[in-house]
């Protein structure tokens, strides 16, 4: 894209592909257990393809970094919120909307390369800390 760069577009093809491994992750993850290679073999796919197709070569390994961190991330919360008793279809509509939010912003200087730093922090932390259940569940179980 004429006189950007390539730092800068690297880094838009790296938080494009956060926002496909997002994507992905809820759409395909939401469906299907166990999905998650697949929506990591997308979101790469994806974002690979944006970035020779727009740019060049190496936009696009930065796309395929972006694509696995990004789906890797999701997979974390999708799952977890599956596990808590989040529905499919409204999981993956929020997602969905996050991924677009995150595209959109992926633009800015350096935004993409914090989004696939910072998002599977986020997720590794949010994992760590949270429970396997709602503590509420377990005490109507006990009735």
């Amino acid at each position: 894209m004429g006189g950007w760069p390539d730092w800068w577009t690297i880094g838009i093809d790296v938080g494009f592909g956060v926002a496909f491994g997002l994507l992905f992750a809820a759409v395909v993850g939401a469906r299907r257990r166990g999905a998650y290679a697949l929506a990591i073999v997308l979101a790469a796919g994806c974002a690979a393809a944006v970035g020779v197709v727009v740019w060049e070569w190496d936009e696009a390994v930065g796309g395929v970094a972006g694509g696995v961190l990004g789906a890797v991330a999701a997979e974390q919360v999708v799952a977890g919120a599956l596990r808590r008793g989040g529905t499919r279809a409204g999981l993956a509509l929020i997602v969905a909307g996050i991924a677009a939010v995150v595209a959109a912003l992926a633009v800015a200087p350096v935004v993409g390369y914090v989004e696939a730093i910072a998002l599977p922090a986020l997720a590794m932390r949010l994992r760590r800390r949270s429970p396997e259940r709602y503590a509420g569940l377990r005490t109507l179980a006990r009735d």
